[in-house]
């Protein structure tokens, strides 16, 4: 597990272990989605794609420090294919609204690809160009860059709907339905 403020600048890959970082409004809404994906190994919320060389919770709300709620998802490629984590992220989450999923708005919150790797930006732009528009009836406004830097979130932001569930209302209201909606549509790909 990374610990608060931990910094990977570099982000491996192998046969057997593939990492990509996405942002798609609260780290929260994200995590609880690829928990439930099969050959996802590991998961961890934090920041990237920021200005500032340190990331912290109260900072990056602010939007002052240009960084994104994130989530590294370490995944097994033998197991689930790069396009298929793609296409449960661009379908769980809005990547046609700038800076805003629902509710939560501001540049934290926006749609990010940060891809390690070149086949990595490849799948993401087709996905974005191919499938995005027949989903949502509009282009995707999704962020793609290289990664770059991720700063691990704080432990209380790790593990958050399994350990809070419904209690919280925004748990029930926001981070549920997208939950729901990913065991609804994506049944084969579900642990």
């Amino acid at each position: 597990m990374a610990h608060f403020g931990e910094v990977l600048e570099r982000v491996d890959t192998t046969k057997d272990h593939e990492s990509i970082i996405l942002g798609g409004g609260c780290f929260w809404c994200v995590e609880a989605v690829f928990a439930e994906l099969r050959g996802v190994k590991r998961i961890v919320n934090g920041y990237a794609g920021g200005t500032k060389l340190d990331a912290n919770y109260a900072d990056v709300c602010t939007g002052a420090t240009d960084h994104a709620e994130v989530v590294l998802v370490e995944f097994d490629p033998r197991v689930i294919t790069t396009r298929e984590v793609l296409e449960v992220f661009f379908a769980t989450h809005d990547p046609t609204t700038p800076g805003r999923q629902g509710n939560d708005r501001g540049p934290q919150y926006r749609s990010a690809v940060f891809y390690t790797t070149d086949e990595q930006r490849r799948l993401a732009l087709d996905v974005m160009e191919n499938t995005v528009p027949g989903l949502y009836g509009a282009r995707a406004i999704t962020e793609l860059a290289p990664h770059t830097t991720f700063y691990a979130a704080e432990a209380g932001h790790q593990n958050y709907y399994r350990k809070v569930g419904e209690r919280n209302p925004y748990c029930s209201f926001v981070i549920a339905p997208k939950v729901g909606k990913f065991r609804k549509e994506f049944t084969h790909l579900r642990k």
